[in-house]
């Protein structure tokens, strides 16, 4: 019996593919010990006990960017913290440590190599953190979802996804996926999202050119987000919804997206080959760019600037490439040949290397 100790948190970038991979372990190894390291601020909190998984709490300690005072307590406090895992890697008798980026993976990786425990690593973002940087410097068996990724010994094994996901037959799902929100079954539908609290520049964007899309002959499922700011066009083909937690049904009915380019956005898209206009994120680090640069370099998708994403640009830019069916195709096309839809089964055969299995498990 194999104990795994998966190591990440804080956003859905880091959650979405643990839980993914966690899935996945279990489902192979059915008396396999799958633990969860977290804190108790992050998603992790509430996604991982809800998937059945015992979480390990250990504290939220941000790098201090600065000499102050919390840089004076920092270094006491994270000692502490890798002391902790290093308990739990010798009480629990974990034989491998797997680490998804965020504040707990850096102790983690630590504490593993202290204590002689094998570590592998997925890092989602084109742009890696630093826990990720400083675990890579720890072991060869690191992973990445984008080619373009500089981290220490990546290679690319993709986004772990979602099984609902990984199984997705489009085709076959489209008919009841389209009468689950109310679509027609004779336009072509643009699936427009902007992430669980919506994106202010992409809601309001599409909702001004609502009238465009829908009379260019197209009908638009848009997913505002539950911090909406819009209010419902109330067109015929146009569908307005807050939330939804139907995903595979919504990726079953789009012919092309508008969307953010958060990591796991653009693997899910690229994989099933749905094309996309990405509009990055303005804030932080820059890292939704490069996520899209990939799919963007073979031709499936458009990058415009979040500044730049008004009406003026849908009509100039994006209604003639909804205007040509085979362009869209072929940006389907592109879309699935930048995408990876076994990223799961990838990273699991990178732990299995790490945990030194004679011979790789499919997942």
């Amino acid at each position: 019996m194999t104990t795994y100790l998966l190591a990440g948190g804080g956003t859905a970038g880091h959650v979405n593919p643990l839980l993914a991979v966690a899935d996945a372990l279990r489902l192979r190894e059915a008396d396999a010990t799958v633990l969860v390291l977290g804190t108790a601020e992050g998603l992790e909190a509430r996604l991982v006990p809800e998937r059945g998984y015992e979480l390990l709490i250990v504290p939220r300690l941000p790098f201090p960017r600065r000499p102050n005072r919390a840089a004076l307590g920092f270094p006491p406090k994270f000692n502490r913290a890798i002391n902790d895992v290093a308990a739990v890697l010798r009480d629990r008798r974990v034989d491998v440590v797997v680490g998804f980026g965020g504040y707990v993976a850096t102790p983690a990786y630590l504490a593993a190599r202290r204590a002689g425990v094998p570590i592998a690593i997925h890092e989602a973002n084109a742009r890696p953190g630093l826990a990720n940087r400083v675990g890579a410097a720890l072991t060869r068996s690191v992973g990445v979802a984008f080619a373009g990724t500089r981290l220490r010994h990546a290679r690319v094994v993709g986004m772990p996804l979602r099984r609902e996901i990984e199984t997705l037959d489009r085709a076959g799902s489209r008919t009841a996926a389209l009468a689950f929100f109310g679509l027609d079954a004779g336009l072509p539908t643009l699936l427009v999202t902007g992430g669980s609290l919506g994106a202010r520049r992409i809601n309001r964007t599409v909702v001004d050119s609502a009238a465009s899309l829908t009379e260019a002959g197209w009908q638009v499922l848009h997913i505002t987000g539950n911090a909406a700011e819009v209010d419902d066009p109330d067109l015929p083909g146009y569908r307005m919804i807050a939330y939804c937690d139907r995903m595979d049904l919504a990726l079953s009915v789009a012919d092309f997206a508008v969307s953010r380019a958060g990591a796991a956005t653009v693997c899910e898209l690229s994989a099933l080959g749905i094309p996309a206009v990405f509009v990055p994120y303005p804030v932080g680090n820059g890292e939704q760019r490069f996520n899209a640069a990939d799919v963007v370099a073979a031709g499936g998708g458009i990058l415009v600037d979040d500044a730049d994403f008004l009406p003026g640009w849908v009509r100039s830019a994006l209604l003639p490439v909804l205007a040509e069916p085979q362009r869209i195709h072929d940006m389907s096309v592109a879309a699935l040949s930048a995408g990876v839809l076994d990223g799961t089964a990838r990273t699991i055969e990178l732990i299995d290397e790490a945990a030194g299995a004679t011979a790789p498990h499919s997942a």
